[in-house]
């Protein structure tokens, strides 16, 4: 099942490949790449998806992996197994060309734990003190 979180995002069709993030909360679904930012929304139903997306450039002069510089429309199904999801899609834009990609779940990092004390405050008269040279 594809769980709410960020996952890691690499995707490719038959012009190029790229890498990004993508965020998933109460089916939406959102992120970005160094070329794109994506928008849409997904569906969820046991181990299998559906995403219709919408992708806006943020850099100029960098095709994007369908080898053009507009904004499309994207289409995507997939599976999902644990942390890993797989997907195919198109684009509107380019009918008969297979984006084909995967999402891994990011694990998030624990949060370091407060402390049980007060820290105590520095004080440089308290470090040891070397001995002293003679020249």
């Amino acid at each position: 099942m594809l769980k709410d979180g960020t996952y890691a995002a690499w995707f490719k069709t038959p012009l190029g490949q790229g890498t990004g993030i993508a965020h998933l909360a109460d089916g939406k679904i959102w992120g970005r790449d160094g070329v794109m930012t994506y928008d849409g929304t997904c569906e969820v139903h046991g181990d299998r998806f559906t995403a219709t997306l919408t992708t806006k450039r943020h850099i100029e002069g960098q095709p994007t992996v369908f080898g053009d510089d507009q904004e499309l429309k994207l289409e995507l199904e997939g599976t999902c197994a644990g942390k890993t999801a797989r997907y195919v899609g198109t684009a509107e834009q380019f009918p008969g060309v297979v984006l084909e990609g995967t999402l891994i779940l990011t694990e998030q990092q624990p949060t370091a734990p407060e402390p049980s004390r007060p820290i105590p405050q520095f004080n440089a008269d308290r470090l040891p003190k070397l001995p002293k040279r003679l020249r």
